[in-house]
């Protein structure tokens, strides 16, 4: 009884941080879950930026661009943000890290669910020739995920 006990509680478990870890949707896209509405999503996402001392550039309502042109659209909304301290250096050793620099994010809600998605630093950076080992690079994966995880969360 014990052992199936164990065995529960840990499928449990397993199962549980399964659910919110990010999930990798194309090979460098990161697709996470939102317990929140898009809006909100993207509220929380500024807030935690502003704490962060990062810069939001631009939040674009896709849904509502979509309906002004007689498109119906699920909610959907886009994000851009940086911080100069960490992409700049980036951008330096490689100008067309411009096309991925400052950061954004995209908010939309799909299947009765509201999804978080941002491509994944390491891999843009390898696109422009900087290595993923970069340290501001690095540093853009550790604060997309943790600021994310803010958003989306409780």
């Amino acid at each position: 009884m014990t052992r199936r006990f164990a065995a529960g509680f840990a499928a449990l478990f397993f199962g549980l941080v399964m659910m919110m870890a990010p999930v990798h949707a194309a090979d460098d896209l990161i697709k996470i879950e939102s317990k929140h509405d898009v809006a909100t999503t993207l509220d929380r996402l500024e807030a935690a930026l502003g704490k962060a001392g990062a810069t939001v550039f631009a939040r674009i309502d896709h849904a509502k661009g979509a309906a002004g042109v007689g498109v119906d659209m699920a909610p959907n909304q886009a994000l851009i943000f940086g911080n100069p301290k960490i992409g700049s250096e980036p951008i330096a050793a490689s100008p067309t890290a411009g096309l991925d620099l400052p950061l954004r994010v995209v908010a939309f809600e799909a299947d009765g669910k509201t999804w978080l998605v941002y491509r994944d630093p390491a891999s843009f950076a390898a696109a422009h020739g900087l290595p993923a080992d970069h340290p501001k690079v690095k540093m853009m994966t550790g604060a997309l995920g943790k600021l994310t995880g803010k958003a989306t969360g409780e």
